[in-house]
């Protein structure tokens, strides 16, 4: 990880029933203009559950605050990507298990 890189980003969900934000810090990886996160609980996750119900979500990375669309990353019908964003993860925090999710910036 660089020094401009920042450890964490911060997550910003609605929450399915309450219609709150709900905000979790989480490791990161970048790739190709998208930011990834790894959901190490799965579906269990209450963010992963909120973003499933409501993808709009917001980001805060560094210095950064943007407006996101969040995706569960399917690894059967994309293996690769899956694949890709765990070995990145495994490099920068050296961990990487559990159901990736693609925060896409809005345009």
């Amino acid at each position: 990880m660089s020094a401009a890189e920042p450890e964490f980003l911060y997550l910003t969900t609605t929450g399915r029933r309450s219609g709150r934000p709900r905000e979790i810090e989480i490791w990161f990886t970048r790739r190709y203009g998208h930011y990834y996160v790894i959901a190490e609980r799965g579906e269990e996750a209450q963010w992963v559950r909120n973003l499933r119900a409501e993808p709009r979500v917001g980001v805060r990375a560094g210095l950064e605050t943007f407006a996101a669309t969040a995706r569960v990353v399917d690894a059967v019908s994309e293996p690769e990507l899956a694949r890709g964003i765990r070995a990145l993860s495994e490099r920068k925090y050296g961990w990487g298990d559990g159901l990736v999710v693609e925060l896409t910036p809005a345009a």
